[in-house]
């Protein structure tokens, strides 16, 4: 029985429920790539202009959002491992913003700008579930015999 199968339309996500986890594991991994150019990014704003010129790095965000978005669709394809993923997913995504606060803080009081830490952890958490989901297949004769 599967959880949602009261909702009609679903019946058509079972087309892409098998790359849907390699579809956030790709999302994930250009995450952090653009996670690393908005770093540089903000780095060259501050140097420039100070804490006005510092924004938010538009390939980021539209890659953070796309994250978020897989997250929902693998939670929809997959109740539980798509729930850690969500969870690990939002949790990025605030630190995100917070880390990008951060940043302007920085550039404000003339500090020089700190990689953003807390946003790498998380992202890094968020990239070893969506590699474990992805690429179980790999590990899975070990996973069983211990569990």
């Amino acid at each position: 029985m599967h959880p949602l199968q009261f909702l009609v339309p679903l019946d058509q996500l079972t087309a892409v429920e098998p790359i849907v986890p390699h579809l956030a594991l790709a999302l994930v991994l250009a995450n952090f790539a653009t996670r690393f150019l908005a770093h540089r990014s903000h780095v060259r704003q501050a140097e420039e202009g100070g804490e006005e010129a510092v924004s938010r790095y538009l390939p980021h965000s539209i890659t953070s959002g796309a994250v978020v978005l897989a997250s929902f669709l693998y939670l929809l394809v997959e109740p539980h491992g798509g729930m850690v993923l969500t969870v690990l997913v939002v949790g990025m995504f605030v630190t995100d913003f917070f880390e990008f606060e951060a940043r302007k803080v920085e550039a404000r009081t003339d500090k020089p700008l700190e990689r953003p830490n807390g946003s790498l952890v998380a992202a890094t958490l968020v990239l070893l579930y969506a590699a474990f989901q992805s690429l179980f297949f790999v590990v899975s004769d070990y996973w069983n015999l211990i569990v």
